[in-house]
């Protein structure tokens, strides 16, 4: 018997994948959204998490050098390590947060109200076509907006570090 998570997001997957979602609705919706709900549940609901996995990551601005915190949707590698995608609503240009991991790749994330330090590593070309595939199993047809964007997404897997001290 499905979830009543499952049945959601079996209705709103098929929306994600219109042109009027990827070039209005996500990007002029969801952030402020995302946003709000954080302010209002002092940080402990993410919209996007209740459809997916989700985490907040929190980087270094690559040129501002100020902390920066970004909601993302992730998908677990099955060996403790998350894997994001810079898709930014099939937009043509990179999100900020991407340049940010590229200039600061140590950053930390929060996942279920829990913040750790991370690593993250670009994903090597030679594994694009295997992580997508994973990303896909959880999202269909989340490639499409690297498709439609026209640039190849830049994927990381955040992995967990021990804390120094």
């Amino acid at each position: 018997m499905a979830s009543v998570v499952d049945v959601v997001r079996r209705l709103i997957a098929p929306l994600t994948r219109t042109r009027v979602f990827r070039r209005v609705i996500g990007p002029a919706l969801l952030p402020p959204v995302e946003r709000f709900v954080a302010w209002v549940s002092h940080g402990r609901v993410q919209v996007s998490g209740l459809l997916v996995p989700s985490l907040v990551l929190h980087t270094i601005g690559a040129r501002s050098g100020e902390p920066r915190d970004v909601p993302l949707m992730y998908t677990p590698d099955g060996h403790g390590r998350a894997i994001v995608a810079g898709t930014n609503f099939a937009g043509a240009r990179h999100p900020a947060w991407t340049a940010n991991l590229l200039a600061h790749p140590d950053a930390a994330i929060t996942v279920r109200g829990r913040r750790m330090p991370v690593h993250a590593t670009p994903i090597a070309a030679s594994e694009l076509d295997e992580v997508w595939a994973r990303i896909e199993a959880q999202w269909p047809g989340y490639r499409n907006y690297e498709r439609e964007s026209g640039r190849t997404v830049r994927l990381f897997r955040l992995q967990p570090v021990r804390p120094q001290g």
